[in-house]
This record gives structure tokens, C-alpha cells and sequence, in this order.
């Protein structure tokens, strides 16, 4: 679906289905570098059971135009700003890392317009290495590397994939090298910077990978001591590459959760 935000041309996948006001609104924010594609499988399944999707190309990537948004606090009023132009009054945030400090920013500061929250791979603070800034800033493809390795488990490389066809370090990089030079400098700062200091009113859902390096499960504990209305899933073989690596476990913690 191509909208205008802000009178620059973006782009969502709404699963091939038309916005319906009758329907209830799910929308995925990606991580860093990515774009909607990160929530293929989840996606589709939600437009095709009954609700609006909205799987989200932030400025800067995907099919969106640039320039990127330098803050986490930009990006969420985006998302605000997006919910506005189509008219929808409130809705779910999915994010996955980058996303899902994008989903907790708007969430606390724009809590009338969002229902919910999925944090996939989360951490807070989601700081990050010295030397990965300073690749992704030389606009070094070393970056792209230590973000396909670090962004998935070990054993992704070694073993059969769960979606037939995919190649996940392939894919991963496929997205990275479509970005603009400083995109991912720009996610990675921005990521890093954020700092939370407001409260929730609604429910969250924390989706954790045990073998994730880049967010393991012990750096959500902070945000979980700050968020009382709360629920963890862990997926034991996964690294942060959740919605591919371990793609039938995210899709059914978020529709447990969605059900609620």
C-alpha cells in the first residue's frame, strides 16, 4: 500500500487486503537496517484472520523516501502520524529491536491511539558496540556482517531453515545492502540514544530469543521491572532473528496475545 506521510511517499504490505474500519489494526514496525519483509509470516496470517495490517517501511527503507529519522521519538510519532492519514484511531504495535523501542516510545507518550504492544528482541538500554557504530558509520560492509552474525544463533548457518527457500544470512543481507549509505549508522544511534522515561497503561508482550547476542533475554530485565502489565516468552532456539529463525513460535505468542 503506498500513502503519503508528511508529503513524502511511504509504504506498507497490508496482506493484499483493503483497510477496513470494522476491523481491528495490527501494526509491525522492523529493526534496524530492515524493512516490512522482517514480518512476512506474521503479517500475512493476521490479514488474512480478520484484522488490518499495516507492516510498516520507515523513512529510509524499504519502499519509503527518505531521509531516515534520526530518534526513536521521531520514528514513533511517525507511526503516530501514519495511524492519522489512514484514519485508523488505534491500533496493536508489533516492533522487533529498533521497532520495539519505536512501539514503547509511542505507546507512552500517544497512549489513546494504541492498544497493545509485542516487544520482539528487545533490550533496554539497547546500547550499542563501539566498533558496529563506527562500521555501519564508514558505511563499511564489516557492519552488515556483525549484524547478519550477531543478529541470528548460532546454529542458523548449519541447519535446515524452518520457511522452505529461505536463506536467513542471505536475506538479511540482501536488506542491508539495499540502504542508502548512513541508514544504518542512523537506526544504530538512534537505538542507542533512546532513553525511556514514561509509564504504560496496556498490556505488553515481551517475545525474548534464549541465544540472542545482540539482546539476550537478561537485557529486558530493566524494562520488565518498569512494566507491571506484562508477559514474557521465551523461544529457546533462537537468536535475534525471531521472526524467521523461529517463525510458528513468535506468530503464536503474538495470537495468544492478540486474543487476549
Amino acid at each position: 500500500m503506498n500513502f503519503t506521510v508528511e508529503g513524502k511517499p511511504a509504504f506498507a504490505y497490508t496482506a493484499a487486503h483493503e483497510l477496513d474500519a470494522a476491523k481491528p489494526t495490527v501494526v509491525f514496525v522492523h529493526g534496524a537496517g530492515l524493512d516490512h519483509s522482517s514480518f512476512a509470516l506474521q503479517s500475512r496470517y493476521f490479514g488474512y484472520h480478520g484484522w488490518n495490517v499495516l507492516a510498516l517501511d520507515l523513512p529510509g527503507h524499504g519502499r519509503s523516501e527518505g531521509p531516515p529519522l534520526p530518534s526513536i521519538g521521531e520514528m514513533a510519532d511517525w507511526v503516530v502520524e501514519v495511524l492519522n492519514n489512514l484514519k485508523i484511531q488505534k491500533a496493536v504495535l508489533v516492533g522487533h529491536s529498533m521497532g520495539s523501542l519505536i512501539a514503547l516510545d509511542a505507546a507512552a507518550r500517544h497512549p489513546q491511539r494504541v492498544e497493545r504492544i509485542a516487544l520482539i528482541a528487545v533490550a533496554y538500554p539497547m546500547k550499542v558496540t563501539e566498533q558496529f557504530l563506527d562500521a555501519a558509520r564508514r558505511n563499511d560492509f564489516a557492519a552488515f556482517d556483525m549484524h547478519t552474525i550477531w543478529g541470528h544463533a548460532a546454529q542458523v548457518p548449519l541447519g535446515a531453515n524452518p520457511n522452505p527457500g529461505m536463506w536467513m544470512y542471505g536475506d538479511n543481507l540482501a536488506r542491508l545492502r539495499r540502504l542508502a549509505p548512513g541508514v544504518l549508522h542512523n537506526d544504530l544511534k538512534a537505538s542507542n540514544d533512546f532513553v525511556f522515561s514514561g509509564t504504560l497503561q496496556c498490556p505488553v508482550l515481551f517475545v525474548l530469543g534464549k541465544r540472542d547476542v545482540m539482546t539476550p533475554p537478561r537485557a529486558a530485565q530493566a524494562l520488565l521491572d518498569k512494566l507491571s502489565n506484562s508477559k514474557v516468552e521465551i523461544a529457546e532456539l533462537s537468536g535475534h532473528g525471531l521472526m524467521g529463525e523461529v517463525p510458528d513460535a513468535t506468530l503464536d505468542a503474538l495470537v495468544a496475545f492478540l486474543r487476549r
